[in-house]
């Protein structure tokens, strides 16, 4: 057993990042859930305050925190994200528990509550979170949920005055994580970042938050700015904003221009696996940990669009 098991350590050392796992989803509000067994103990709970319609198909949910708890995280500067558990069943049809994770979207020293962005997908066998989380009323219902182990970006969590310049580029429900990462920046009295929001959906209707995005570029002014690209076959001639997934153009009028790796510039990326892999290469995943849970994230080489517009490796990080 032994033997095998430092044959595989060396065999894993030695294979290039990206053999070492299939690609899977970020864990920013689009991924696949995982499953485990039932049976498992369900973590603590949290009661739905609030929820109201954002698009046709998703929701933002305000939930309240347990008596007692101050902030869903230890550390208010920090971005929190939580791992949803759900009774369902696993791609077989069996019983199963289901995890899926979400960053929530309103800032981490929010005091006794927190609001999450979640797309209704259609219930399926092995998926079917965000649907349980849409479907849950204000009063009595309310989700389990575990607070996630905070996420290491090049070596730190921190995001306050860490940078000068913050580009951020998302697709659909990618915005949660990185609206969280804005308003903690801008929320800094201290923090002089300029933040600079690429917001890429599919139609107009589809672009989630975009009030609450014009307000905040319209009170932070001098500090944040909120490009928006459609990718829809059918955009009308009306619309104003830019075209398509991305390009080179795009990212030199909607995101802050490369500094050769100085540490004064991050561009964060967050979307669906392809629209990850058109901007900066996949993300992969280390070997299965001994309990069977998934194996830590890999960055990966920078790849795509970021890579081509002349960004370093170390300016760049994918969800």
């Amino acid at each position: 057993g032994m033997r095998v098991q430092s044959a595989y350590r060396l065999l894993t050392t030695l294979l290039p990042t990206a053999t070492l796992a299939a690609r899977t989803p970020p864990s920013c509000a689009s991924s696949s859930a995982a499953a485990t067994p039932r049976g498992s103990i369900m973590p603590p709970s949290y009661t739905l305050a609030q929820k109201w319609q954002v698009s046709p198909n998703s929701w933002v949910l305000r939930f309240q925190l347990p008596e007692g708890e101050e902030h869903l995280g230890p550390d208010p500067t920090l971005p929190t994200c939580i791992a949803v558990h759900h009774n369902g069943t696993d791609e077989s049809g069996s019983p199963a528990v289901l995890k899926k994770s979400y960053s929530p979207i309103s800032h981490p020293s929010r005091e006794g509550e927190f609001d999450l962005l979640v797309k209704s997908y259609e219930p399926r066998h092995g998926g079917g979170v965000g649907a349980h989380i849409c479907s849950v009323e204000p009063g009595d219902g309310s989700i389990s949920a575990k607070l996630k182990a905070k996420r290491m970006m090049h070596g730190s969590p921190t995001v306050s005055r860490r940078w000068k310049r913050v580009g951020l580029v998302a697709g659909g429900t990618g915005l949660a994580p990185l609206l969280q990462i804005a308003r903690i920046v801008l929320a800094d009295p201290d923090d002089e970042a300029k933040v600079q929001l690429l917001f890429v959906n599919r139609r107009a209707e589809d672009i989630l938050m975009k009030d609450e995005l014009d307000r905040m570029a319209e009170e932070h002014s001098d500090r944040f700015s909120v490009t928006y690209s459609l990718t829809g076959s059918d955009v009308p001639e009306s619309w104003s904003g830019e075209r398509g997934r991305g390009d080179l153009d795009i990212v030199k009028k909607a995101l802050p221009p490369p500094a050769g790796g100085d540490g004064s510039t991050m561009v964060l990326v967050c979307g669906m696996d392809g629209f990850v892999d058109t901007w900066g290469g996949p993300v992969c995943r280390g070997p299965p940990k001994t309990d069977g849970s998934k194996g830590p994230k890999i960055q990966g080489p920078l790849l795509g669009l970021l890579k081509e517009a002349g960004y370093d490796e170390s300016e760049v990080f994918k969800y």
